[in-house]
């Protein structure tokens, strides 16, 4: 799989701009500011209906313009697809495909498969569980995209769930009574498509374990492939029925929900443990990569991270496009030839960085030059 040609209609900082993209490696060269990331981050947008960078749409949006639009020609096994979403703040995106408009955006979720590595990786070691639950969920979808629909739904349970609680926490007489009614079918529903999603993450660990140790070997200086590992650390008991183990878990917390007024138990407040071992010994300590990891340490199992997702997408049986955004000017040459050798197989690598030498001679390929809103190819 890869992008043949990128269209952007007031995205970021362009107002309008078109690259041709070929298989292989591609650097983007130029300052910071310049917008070579709004490139790359408009691919990943395509693959997730999100950004790397931000949390919502608007920054996508340039300034003063009322909408943007991403449009990518994208072949897959010989076959050309031209994939378009139209981004409206405040308002219903829309998605088309060969110009077929799409009933629901989420349905182009999967289409183009990105795996994205950038400075801000370190928040998927040191950061909140909310980063690794996401790291995840974008893994989970792009593996199987009618699980978009899922994360969706669930948010949108857990938003009409809260609301119930904090109003039964503070209701008297019948309004109590009725308001506790209700809540026991939003109970029933955020079991429902909780466990679904459990599932899910439990299963998607057990999958990438064994590509994280890979990795981990292959970026850190003297590791071994079972240094590395990860444990899902669920917020209820587990059991064979994971639906009913959330409604038991449920039924347990429900003074303290309604006393807060906040859902306690569920996927949303579950934590993904990274973990290194201490030792080769059977009785090695496993600590905690956020704490206790060094500053390199943590920078590799971030990258690890990464590299175990790409190699899972690619089990499956497609290349994701590889996007390496300023990695290279936070490693040092070791590491940068280790990466570089690691992902040079991809079927297409697009690269940013500010400066050219930072770029490892086997991932140079095509070369662009961004500055002033201009993208020119460095023949």
């Amino acid at each position: 799989m890869h992008v043949a040609h990128l269209t952007l209609h007031d995205f970021r900082s362009y107002a309008d701009i078109d690259v041709a993209l070929e298989p292989g490696a591609t650097a983007f060269i130029g300052r910071n500011g310049q917008g070579k990331t709004n490139l790359v981050e408009a691919i990943d947008y395509l693959s997730r209906l999100s950004s790397h960078r931000v949390a919502t749409d608007a920054p996508l949006v340039r300034a003063g313009a009322d909408q943007a639009i991403v449009r990518a020609s994208v072949v897959k096994e010989g076959r050309t697809a031209l994939l378009e979403v139209e981004l409206n703040p405040g308002r219903a995106n829309r998605a088309r495909i060969n110009r077929s408009p799409l009933p629901r955006p989420r349905e182009i979720i999967g289409l183009v498969r990105t795996v994205v590595f950038s400075p801000d990786d370190l928040t998927l070691v040191k950061g909140d569980p909310s980063d690794r639950r996401k790291l995840l969920d974008d893994l989970l979808v792009l593996r199987a995209p009618r699980l978009a629909g899922v994360r969706s739904d669930y948010d949108r349970i857990l938003r009409q769930r809260n609301s119930l609680l904090k109003t039964a926490g503070i209701a008297r007489g019948s309004s109590r009574d009725a308001a506790m009614s209700t809540l026991e079918i939003w109970d029933d529903n955020l079991a429902r498509v909780g466990a679904e999603i459990l599932g899910a993450r439990l299963q998607l660990v057990e999958d990438l374990r064994p590509y994280l140790g890979k990795a981990y070997e292959a970026v850190a200086r003297g590791a071994k492939r079972d240094d590395a590992d990860l444990e899902y650390k669920a917020s209820i008991e587990l059991g064979d029925d994971l639906q009913q183990a959330l409604l038991d878990a449920i039924a347990t917390k429900r003074k303290d929900e309604l006393d807060r007024g906040i859902s306690l138990v569920g996927p949303h407040r579950d934590e993904l443990l990274l973990t290194l071992g201490t030792g080769s010994g059977p009785d090695d300590l496993r600590l905690p990569v956020k704490g206790y990891a060094s500053h390199g340490e943590s920078w590799s199992f971030a990258l690890a991270l990464r590299l175990a997702s790409y190699d899972l997408l690619r089990a499956d049986g497609d290349d994701p496009i590889l996007v390496l955004d300023d990695v290279f000017a936070e490693l040092d040459a070791e590491r940068r030839s280790q990466l570089a050798e690691l992902v040079a197989g991809a079927e297409q690598v697009l690269v940013t960085a500010a400066v050219a030498a930072d770029v490892p001679a086997s991932l140079q390929g095509v070369r662009y030059l961004v500055a002033d809103g201009a993208v020119t190819r460095d023949d």
